[in-house]
């Protein structure tokens, strides 16, 4: 069988990790059979829709390094791919159901809609949905009042029957056609269709062979079977995947921290280490193997490997991925990811202020001190500001080692200040190492006493990058005139003045 697939979100808001796993385990399994990946747009629920959800969807997609086949933007042989602009082909279908006797009209206002479920609500009635008030008028009579009384479409839900399905995660299916949402509208009184009856017809006219969707729309796909069968079509073949939740075990949500990609994005979050995280989420690919790019997860996506329990969201285990993923980046490829994170925070000078050549030069020189001490992009500039700008000079405590007095301490970065010519002349780290050893060994302190006030003096932390590296990328002039800072600031505590 060729394979047609399809994502088909609804833009009312922006795209999340629920969103994205149906993306993706559709795209993937599209790849792994040769078939056709299509997006569709279901903005029915015009309320809601907002054009910057779509492109949202474009943008968000794009860093992804996810494309369709077929969709609004790239166009196809089922086009149009947005509800909106099929519902003349909705309400041709809708007049079939209705010719048939599977769908009928229905004039009931929205109050008296209202005043059978507050009636029920007060008599603590068991009873829920429409009453079928309408379901049995006429045809002919209904035709008539159609043309002049606002009115919509509903299903005709034969009762007294059950409806069954096979899905491929979990197995044969069947719902009391009694138990399923009474008489449904298919066609809205303003002449859009309902989520259902477009989602059906959508399916069909485009070919969809496989429904890779989330269990949330399981109690759904009774109702679709039936809309199905009224027409006399074959339903795809459905498979609901495994919910997503929090480490809870609730259905992930804001309260468990980021959904929306735009929040991973900003973030600093890498697309491959999402995408690697994600796929994961409920399948499973090659034993033994962590990391795979998207062409790799598409060759070994199998739709038996899916798994029926739910996935849990684990945001450690991604910030573990999103790390791994740094560090594989080529230190060219790093600056340029980096950069627009290094702009935001304005690291060059103003907030989105663009590097100078010299900037430039130094931000790729210093992706080598940072890359194996950062989970996320967005961390990447304050780790070496004080390689572009002159670092505060921290309290004294800072520029303490242990049980080290405040004088002793002076005299130690004094000391550190005397092999900076020196260091900064190095160009391995190991042999700069081992002259500080030397160096502390003459002068019998420990080297880790003698390290710790210049590391703080020259990058405003107890923890830094490289100290050597960052030595050799500012340069002798700009480390003394940092130390010689500190040291005012320490001689300044100390009640002595050198002049």
């Amino acid at each position: 069988m060729y394979v047609r697939v399809r994502y088909a979100p609804s833009p009312t808001g922006l795209q999340h990790i629920g969103g994205l796993r149906t993306a993706l385990f559709n795209y993937l399994f599209a790849r792994s059979q040769g078939g056709t990946f299509i997006l569709r747009l279901e903005d029915t629920d015009r309320s809601r829709f907002d054009q910057s959800f779509v492109k949202n969807l474009y943008d968000t997609f794009s860093w992804l390094g996810i494309q369709w086949d077929e969709g609004p933007d790239t166009g196809g042989p089922s086009a149009p791919y947005i509800q909106s602009e099929r519902t003349e082909l909705y309400r041709k279908y809708a007049q079939q159901l209705l010719a048939s006797g599977s769908a009928y009209h229905c004039f009931c206002s929205t109050e008296r809609l209202e005043m059978i479920r507050a009636g029920r609500e007060a008599a603590h009635s068991s009873e829920s949905g429409y009453d079928r008030h309408c379901r049995d008028i006429p045809p002919s009579e209904a035709a008539a009042r159609a043309h002049d009384e606002p009115h919509v479409i509903r299903l005709k839900i034969p009762l007294g029957e059950r409806t069954e399905f096979t899905d491929h995660l979990l197995g044969s299916i069947a719902w009391d056609n009694d138990d399923v949402n009474p008489d449904p509208v298919l066609i809205k009184s303003d002449g859009f269709p309902t989520y259902h009856l477009a989602n059906v017809v959508d399916d069909h006219c485009m070919g969809i062979t496989h429904v890779l969707r989330a269990q949330e729309w399981l109690s759904s796909t009774p109702l679709h079977c039936m809309i199905y069968r009224a027409f006399g079509w074959a339903a795809p073949l459905f498979c609901h995947l495994p919910m997503v939740l929090g480490q809870d075990g609730k259905k992930l949500s804001k309260r468990h921290g980021s959904t929306s990609l735009d929040e991973f994005r900003r973030a600093g979050y890498l697309p491959q280490a999402l995408i690697n995280y994600v796929a994961l989420l409920g399948a499973s690919y090659k034993e033994g193997v962590e990391f795979y790019s998207l062409d790799e997860l598409a060759q070994h996506f199998n739709q038996n490997k899916l798994n029926k329990a739910p996935a849990v969201f684990d945001y450690k285990k991604l910030e573990w991925y999103n790390a791994q993923y740094i560090r594989m980046q080529s230190d060219e490829a790093l600056a340029v990811l980096a950069l627009p994170f290094a702009r935001e925070q304005g690291l060059f000078g103003e907030p989105d202020a663009p590097p100078d050549p010299a900037q430039t030069a130094l931000f790729g020189a210093a992706m080598p001190l940072i890359k194996e001490r950062v989970s996320f992009l967005s961390e990447i500039p304050a780790k070496i500001q004080y390689l572009f700008s002159e670092p505060a000079v921290p309290a004294p405590q800072e520029f303490f080692p242990k049980k080290a007095t405040l004088q002793k301490t002076i005299e130690l970065l004094s000391l550190a200040q005397s092999i900076i010519p020196t260091l900064a002349g190095f160009d391995d780290d190991a042999a700069a190492e081992q002259y500080v050893k030397d160096t502390a060994e003459r002068s019998c302190v420990k080297i880790g006493d003698l390290m710790m006030p210049l590391r703080v003096a020259i990058t405003g932390s107890r923890i830094s990058p490289p100290l050597f590296a960052s030595i050799r990328l500012l340069g002798q002039a700009k480390c003394c005139a940092s130390v010689d800072r500190a040291l005012c600031s320490l001689r300044a505590t100390a009640g002595t003045v050198y002049l």
